[in-house]
């Protein structure tokens, strides 16, 4: 337990949380600090590509038979956790069923960021975690955004552009970079790694740190938008997390997974995503108000996740695994 404090209060310290909450200060007094849209656009493939990367590595040095049981579980939960997010949001009366598939579809699917924080916090306490976690995050990051848009157009009496939407899920961005990171790592293995390590290892929690502050401010610029609801998605927005996340850890455990897995596992089924989902959604849902789900993943659950939700995911995954 006292191990386990130590790391909440390392955490709280850490400059990925302070660099969030400077953000987030600084948009509630309407300083921008935001990094230029160019510039955002450069370190999201950086970090998309870096962690793809990595874990194509770490990959190509795992035994193919440690990876069937955590990938099956992982497209189980892909499933499970939009669904649940629906069926919990049915209980905020202000939000229409087009709204809740919409923010179903973003806690369903993954936060690159989030994976990241976690990966850095695990490596500070030098907690080790399974190679394959970054095809977990490709993996978990489709399902539950196309099961979000089935549930919010299943009583609807027009036709979803399917194809339209299933090619912005498939080929934009978020998921193209992981997994060609993924197969240019396991391609080149250990030896091409090393030769960029300099660039997407040393650099990486600076490059973060910068993200994050960017994030901080969206975040700050954007939580009024919750007024609109009430305080029902306040709520959903940090207690569905850890349901969420308990549930993912489970998971892990199950699948066999070191405490450090069911750690990563937990936050990918916790994050919601800022990146992927909006942009999918967008094709599909134009009805569904983009400000709802945004701020509810930005706002709260991402700033929750990344002060307290790792932390205590942590804390549950050592108690789990054995």
């Amino acid at each position: 337990m006292s191990n386990s404090l130590e790391i909440a209060r390392s955490n709280l310290t850490s400059v990925s949380v302070l660099v969030f909450v400077l953000g987030f200060v600084a948009a509630r007094f309407k300083s921008d600090i935001r990094i230029p849209d160019a510039v955002y656009q450069v370190i999201s493939v950086y970090l998309l590509f870096g962690i793809g990367l990595k874990g194509g590595v770490s990959l190509s040095n795992s035994d193919p038979g440690t990876i069937v049981r955590p990938v099956l579980i992982t497209l189980v939960l892909g499933c499970v956790v939009p669904l649940l997010a629906f069926i919990s949001l049915s209980r905020i009366k202000k939000l229409s069923e087009i709204d809740r598939g919409a923010i179903a579809a973003h806690y369903g699917s993954t936060s690159l960021v989030t994976f990241t924080a976690a990966l850095v916090l695990l490596e500070s306490i030098n907690r080790p975690y399974e190679g394959f976690a970054t095809t977990l995050l490709a993996i978990m990051e489709i399902p539950g955004i196309i099961i979000g848009i089935f549930l919010a157009t299943r009583h609807l009496n027009r036709k979803v552009a399917w194809t339209t939407s299933l090619k912005e899920i498939l080929f934009g961005k978020t998921v193209i970079l992981l997994i060609g990171g993924l197969v240019v790592g396991a391609i080149s293995g250990s030896t091409g790694y090393d030769k960029v390590t300099p660039f997407f290892v040393e650099l990486l929690p600076g490059v973060l740190a910068l993200f994050l502050m960017h994030l901080g401010y969206l975040a700050g610029s954007q939580i009024r938008a919750l007024r609109d609801v009430g305080f029902g998605l306040f709520l959903f927005a940090i207690i569905f997390p850890i349901i969420a996340g308990t549930l993912g850890v489970f998971g892990g455990a199950l699948a066999g997974l070191s405490v450090g897995g069911a750690t990563v596992l937990g936050v990918l089924c916790a994050s919601a995503s800022y990146i992927a989902a909006p942009a999918a959604v967008q094709v599909a849902l134009p009805e569904a108000n983009p400000s709802l789900s945004i701020t509810a993943s930005l706002g709260v659950t991402f700033p929750f996740n990344l002060i307290f939700g790792i932390p205590i995911l942590f804390f549950i995954a050592s108690k789990v695994v054995s």
